[in-house]
Protein backbone atom coordinates (compact mmCIF):
# COMPACT_ATOMS: atom_id res chain seq x y z
CA UNK A 1 0.00 0.00 0.00
CA UNK A 2 0.93 3.25 -1.17
CA UNK A 3 1.68 6.11 1.58
CA UNK A 4 -1.44 8.07 2.60
CA UNK A 5 -1.95 11.48 1.08
CA UNK A 6 0.16 13.92 2.23
CA UNK A 7 -0.78 17.47 4.10
CA UNK A 8 -0.20 20.33 2.60
CA UNK A 9 3.05 22.15 2.32
CA UNK A 10 3.62 25.55 3.35
CA UNK A 11 5.12 27.98 1.16
CA UNK A 12 7.95 27.88 2.24
CA UNK A 13 8.72 23.95 1.94
CA UNK A 14 7.56 24.73 -1.69
CA UNK A 15 10.03 27.17 -2.66
CA UNK A 16 7.79 29.75 -1.46
CA UNK A 17 7.86 32.39 1.58
CA UNK A 18 5.37 31.63 4.19
CA UNK A 19 4.88 35.85 4.98
CA UNK A 20 3.97 36.50 1.65
CA UNK A 21 1.16 39.65 1.60
CA UNK A 22 -2.19 39.28 0.64
CA UNK A 23 -2.74 42.63 -0.56
CA UNK A 24 0.52 42.38 -2.60
CA UNK A 25 -1.04 39.15 -4.02
CA UNK A 26 -4.23 40.97 -5.14
CA UNK A 27 -1.97 43.32 -7.03
CA UNK A 28 -0.22 41.11 -8.64
CA UNK A 29 -3.29 39.71 -10.29
CA UNK A 30 -4.24 43.23 -12.00
CA UNK A 31 -1.01 42.53 -14.26
CA UNK A 32 -1.86 41.48 -17.14
CA UNK A 33 -0.63 37.89 -18.64
CA UNK A 34 1.13 39.08 -21.48
CA UNK A 35 3.60 41.42 -19.58
CA UNK A 36 4.36 38.41 -17.78
CA UNK A 37 7.83 36.79 -18.73
CA UNK A 38 6.64 33.40 -20.37
CA UNK A 39 8.90 31.62 -17.65
CA UNK A 40 11.77 31.95 -15.66
CA UNK A 41 13.98 28.87 -14.55
CA UNK A 42 16.31 29.13 -11.43
CA UNK A 43 19.87 27.45 -12.47
CA UNK A 44 22.68 26.84 -9.39
CA UNK A 45 25.07 23.72 -8.45
CA UNK A 46 23.36 22.57 -5.25
CA UNK A 47 19.57 23.08 -3.97
CA UNK A 48 18.18 23.80 -0.66
CA UNK A 49 17.43 21.01 1.61
CA UNK A 50 14.15 21.52 2.49
CA UNK A 51 13.19 21.65 -1.58
CA UNK A 52 15.11 18.48 -1.64
CA UNK A 53 13.24 16.96 1.61
CA UNK A 54 9.77 18.38 -0.02
CA UNK A 55 9.90 17.61 -3.73
CA UNK A 56 11.33 14.75 -4.46
CA UNK A 57 9.63 12.74 -1.61
CA UNK A 58 8.54 9.87 -3.63
CA UNK A 59 5.09 9.72 -2.46
CA UNK A 60 1.73 8.24 -4.48
CA UNK A 61 -0.41 11.60 -3.77
CA UNK A 62 2.16 14.93 -4.82
CA UNK A 63 -0.03 17.28 -3.49
CA UNK A 64 1.87 20.80 -3.73
CA UNK A 65 4.05 19.36 -5.57
CA UNK A 66 3.83 21.43 -8.67
CA UNK A 67 7.63 22.35 -9.67
CA UNK A 68 10.02 20.13 -11.27
CA UNK A 69 13.18 19.90 -9.70
CA UNK A 70 16.24 18.58 -11.96
CA UNK A 71 19.81 17.72 -11.56
CA UNK A 72 21.83 16.75 -14.53
CA UNK A 73 25.14 15.24 -14.98
CA UNK A 74 27.08 15.89 -18.35
CA UNK A 75 29.72 13.73 -19.27
CA UNK A 76 31.57 14.35 -22.48
CA UNK A 77 33.67 11.01 -23.28
CA UNK A 78 37.51 11.35 -24.61
CA UNK A 79 40.89 12.14 -23.50
CA UNK A 80 40.70 14.91 -21.46
CA UNK A 81 36.85 13.42 -19.98
CA UNK A 82 35.14 16.60 -18.47
CA UNK A 83 31.30 16.49 -16.97
CA UNK A 84 29.54 19.23 -15.58
CA UNK A 85 26.79 19.37 -13.75
CA UNK A 86 23.97 21.30 -11.53
CA UNK A 87 20.05 21.77 -11.49
CA UNK A 88 17.44 23.52 -12.96
CA UNK A 89 13.94 24.88 -10.97
CA UNK A 90 10.67 25.18 -12.05
CA UNK A 91 10.05 28.80 -11.41
CA UNK A 92 6.95 29.97 -12.66
CA UNK A 93 3.47 27.06 -13.79
CA UNK A 94 4.35 27.89 -17.42
CA UNK A 95 8.25 26.90 -17.18
CA UNK A 96 9.60 23.38 -18.56
CA UNK A 97 12.97 22.84 -16.57
CA UNK A 98 13.10 19.64 -18.97
CA UNK A 99 13.20 21.92 -22.20
CA UNK A 100 15.53 24.85 -20.62
CA UNK A 101 18.12 22.14 -20.12
CA UNK A 102 18.18 21.80 -23.47
CA UNK A 103 18.39 25.67 -24.88
CA UNK A 104 20.43 26.80 -22.02
CA UNK A 105 22.49 24.16 -20.34
CA UNK A 106 23.57 21.58 -23.65
CA UNK A 107 24.41 24.10 -25.56
CA UNK A 108 26.83 25.33 -23.57
CA UNK A 109 28.69 21.71 -22.74
CA UNK A 110 30.95 20.98 -25.68
CA UNK A 111 27.92 21.07 -28.62
CA UNK A 112 28.26 18.76 -31.45
CA UNK A 113 30.44 16.18 -29.12
CA UNK A 114 28.91 12.75 -27.72
CA UNK A 115 27.69 13.26 -24.50
CA UNK A 116 25.97 11.19 -21.83
CA UNK A 117 23.46 12.88 -20.00
CA UNK A 118 21.70 11.79 -16.64
CA UNK A 119 19.12 13.58 -15.30
CA UNK A 120 17.34 12.77 -11.36
CA UNK A 121 14.24 14.39 -11.58
CA UNK A 122 11.41 15.14 -8.71
CA UNK A 123 8.75 13.84 -11.20
CA UNK A 124 8.44 12.15 -14.45
CA UNK A 125 8.37 14.82 -17.48
CA UNK A 126 4.59 16.08 -19.19
CA UNK A 127 3.20 14.97 -21.82
CA UNK A 128 4.43 18.52 -23.86
CA UNK A 129 7.97 17.82 -22.31
CA UNK A 130 8.14 13.75 -22.97
CA UNK A 131 7.44 15.10 -27.20
CA UNK A 132 10.32 17.97 -26.60
CA UNK A 133 12.69 15.32 -25.24
CA UNK A 134 11.94 13.13 -28.33
CA UNK A 135 13.07 15.80 -30.35
CA UNK A 136 16.04 16.91 -28.33
CA UNK A 137 17.01 12.88 -29.41
CA UNK A 138 16.16 13.20 -32.99
CA UNK A 139 18.28 16.46 -33.56
CA UNK A 140 21.70 15.74 -30.95
CA UNK A 141 22.69 12.21 -32.33
CA UNK A 142 25.36 11.86 -30.31
CA UNK A 143 23.53 11.91 -27.11
CA UNK A 144 22.71 9.91 -24.26
CA UNK A 145 19.96 10.37 -21.72
CA UNK A 146 19.14 8.78 -18.66
CA UNK A 147 16.04 9.89 -16.55
CA UNK A 148 16.00 9.07 -12.71
CA UNK A 149 12.17 9.83 -12.02
CA UNK A 150 11.65 10.29 -8.13
CA UNK A 151 7.84 9.68 -8.98
CA UNK A 152 5.36 9.20 -12.29
CA UNK A 153 3.29 11.90 -13.11
CA UNK A 154 -0.14 11.66 -14.00
CA UNK A 155 0.52 7.81 -15.06
CA UNK A 156 -2.89 6.56 -15.13
CA UNK A 157 -3.74 9.17 -18.11
CA UNK A 158 -3.21 7.06 -21.53
CA UNK A 159 -2.06 9.76 -23.24
CA UNK A 160 1.03 10.02 -20.35
CA UNK A 161 1.36 6.34 -20.81
CA UNK A 162 2.03 6.83 -24.62
CA UNK A 163 4.50 9.73 -23.90
CA UNK A 164 6.26 8.07 -21.54
CA UNK A 165 6.61 4.78 -24.25
CA UNK A 166 7.38 6.84 -27.40
CA UNK A 167 10.92 8.47 -24.90
CA UNK A 168 11.86 4.99 -24.19
CA UNK A 169 11.60 4.29 -28.27
CA UNK A 170 13.39 7.48 -29.07
CA UNK A 171 16.50 6.16 -26.99
CA UNK A 172 15.77 7.36 -23.49
CA UNK A 173 16.91 5.32 -20.27
CA UNK A 174 13.94 6.15 -18.14
CA UNK A 175 14.41 4.53 -14.57
CA UNK A 176 12.85 4.77 -10.85
CA UNK A 177 15.02 6.59 -8.60
CA UNK A 178 15.89 3.71 -5.62
CA UNK A 179 17.01 4.83 -1.98
CA UNK A 180 20.57 4.72 -3.55
CA UNK A 181 19.63 7.26 -5.95
CA UNK A 182 17.99 9.90 -3.40
CA UNK A 183 21.19 9.29 -1.03
CA UNK A 184 23.52 10.02 -4.41
CA UNK A 185 21.70 13.23 -4.97
CA UNK A 186 21.70 14.07 -1.40
CA UNK A 187 25.24 13.81 -1.58
CA UNK A 188 25.77 15.89 -4.81
CA UNK A 189 23.36 18.35 -5.77
CA UNK A 190 21.89 19.41 -2.03
CA UNK A 191 23.44 22.55 0.11
CA UNK A 192 25.08 21.29 2.98
CA UNK A 193 24.98 24.39 5.90
CA UNK A 194 28.64 25.73 5.85
CA UNK A 195 31.15 25.38 8.80
CA UNK A 196 28.94 22.24 10.05
CA UNK A 197 29.45 18.65 9.38
CA UNK A 198 28.03 17.34 6.47
CA UNK A 199 24.41 16.07 7.24
CA UNK A 200 23.41 12.14 6.17
CA UNK A 201 20.83 11.18 4.07
CA UNK A 202 18.10 10.07 5.91
CA UNK A 203 15.60 8.06 3.83
CA UNK A 204 11.88 8.45 4.70
CA UNK A 205 9.08 6.27 5.93
CA UNK A 206 8.27 4.04 2.57
CA UNK A 207 11.11 5.38 0.49
CA UNK A 208 11.86 1.52 -0.77
CA UNK A 209 7.88 0.55 -1.12
CA UNK A 210 7.41 3.58 -2.84
CA UNK A 211 10.44 3.02 -5.26
CA UNK A 212 8.99 -0.78 -5.93
CA UNK A 213 5.35 0.43 -6.55
CA UNK A 214 6.36 2.87 -9.05
CA UNK A 215 9.02 0.65 -10.74
CA UNK A 216 6.07 -1.83 -11.11
CA UNK A 217 4.09 1.06 -12.88
CA UNK A 218 6.57 2.01 -15.11
CA UNK A 219 7.67 -1.65 -15.80
CA UNK A 220 3.69 -2.52 -17.06
CA UNK A 221 3.79 1.10 -19.18
CA UNK A 222 6.74 0.59 -21.06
Amino acid sequence: KMAEKQEEPSNAQNGEPDNAEEGEGKEKKKVKREDLPPFEIVTGERLPAIFFKFQFRNVEYSSGRNKTFLCYVVETPGKEAAASRGYLEDEHAAAHAEMAFFDSILPSCQPGACQRVTWYVSSSPCVACARGICEALRRHRGLSLTIMVGRLFMWEEPEMQEALRSMKEAGCKLRIMKPQDFEYVWKNFVEQEEGQEAESFVPWEDIQENFQYYEEKLAEIL
